[in-house]
């Protein structure tokens, strides 16, 4: 068994879903692991991981749509505001979803569904950048 570390740094345009499957395919890719398993860790409580649809722009667009409506962005429901109106929205928009991913790789390549992307979910409006731990483990 071989391990492969790499810290990928991200800066975000703010709030929304980026799209990151071609750096982290290509860290797989150069590891030269055929059979294995990457995890992917978010090291941040305002920002999250996902797998989501990376064909059609729209599901993008609804997603980000519904966490706004599912959190509301209101400082009057929140005792932690102390860095404006998104701090705890964002916080808990992070608890909903995930901060680590866990994805098979076989001959080489991330077994990913055809339509499937690999996301940071950015819920700060601010521009940030942001780190993920990138660990491969295989033969």
């Amino acid at each position: 068994m071989r391990q492969f570390g790499e810290r990928l740094r991200i800066d975000t345009r703010g709030q929304g879903l980026h799209e990151l499957t071609v750096p982290i395919s290509a860290f797989v890719a150069e590891s030269g692991v055929s059979q294995g398993l990457l995890t992917i860790f978010c090291r941040h409580t305002s920002a999250s991981l996902l797998i989501q649809e990376n064909a059609d722009p729209d599901v993008r667009h609804d997603l980000e749509r519904f966490f706004h409506r599912l959190v509301r962005e209101d400082m009057s429901l929140y005792r932690h505001t102390s860095e404006g109106p998104d701090d705890m929205p964002a916080h808990i928009r992070a608890a909903l979803t995930q901060i680590q991913l866990s994805i098979p790789v076989e001959s080489g390549r991330l077994v990913l569904g055809t339509w499937q992307g690999i996301y940071l979910f950015e819920h700060r409006h601010a521009p940030h950048q942001r780190e993920l731990v990138l660990h491969l483990l295989g033969d």
